[in-house]
């Protein structure tokens, strides 16, 4: 089975590859680990489909080895589905997680809980070669908090609350991996992979 690049420079993507498809029986490697610099990637897509091939694309180019890339995000509801595609660069580049929470916040501060849904969504991509190209996508439904809560997961987790009440700040990783967009989208490529044995 050949080792599987993890096409991003994010530690705590790579523990979430890691952490779902190790049990697999799939050798996954960060691209530190593979020795491969991947760059600044130049993520101009206009969905998240999108965006996941460029990466997982670009990664296969450079390394030679197959490769996943996931492209996921906060989509608001009452922000007309932002940040969406841009909810790393929420807010500017370079400012900590923190101020992109604290903007989201005031941007819904004035909406009742009945007006905050929102949902994660990710897109995962994995190519073996230019011409076989995998895509699948998971999608997790909830609201917005009225502040952060916990002190787990990271990105927007303090500030998304699954439909069963529960923040993602405040629950395990294990417990996050069940009900994620990126725990489904994950489970869904494992499961194109397990038709498809022969070239895994």
């Amino acid at each position: 089975m050949p080792d599987f690049l993890i096409a991003t420079n994010n530690a705590h993507k790579v523990e979430e590859f890691k952490r779902i498809l190790l049990p697999l029986g799939i050798n996954v490697k960060s691209a530190k680990d593979a020795g491969v610099d991947l760059g600044d990637i130049v993520e101009d897509g206009s969905t998240f489909a999108e965006n996941a091939k460029i990466k997982a694309l670009s990664a296969f180019r450079l390394s030679g080895m197959p490769s996943v890339a996931d492209d996921s995000g906060l989509c608001v509801d009452a922000l007309g589905g932002a940040p969406g595609i841009y909810s790393a660069r929420y807010g500017g580049e370079d400012i900590p997680q923190s101020q992109r929470n604290a903007l989201l916040l005031s941007e819904i501060k004035d909406y009742a809980d009945h007006e905050r849904s929102a949902r994660f969504v990710c897109s995962i991509c994995l190519v073996f070669s230019e011409d076989d190209i995998i895509t699948v996508e998971g999608y997790c439904e909830g609201m917005i908090a009225s502040e952060p809560m916990g002190e787990g997961g990271f990105g927007y987790d303090p500030l998304f609350i699954y439909k069963d009440g529960r923040c993602f700040g405040c629950i395990s990783g294990d417990e996050k991996d069940e009900i994620s967009h990126r725990g489904q989208a994950l489970r869904g490529l494992r499961a194109l992979l397990i038709n498809r044995k022969d070239d895994v």
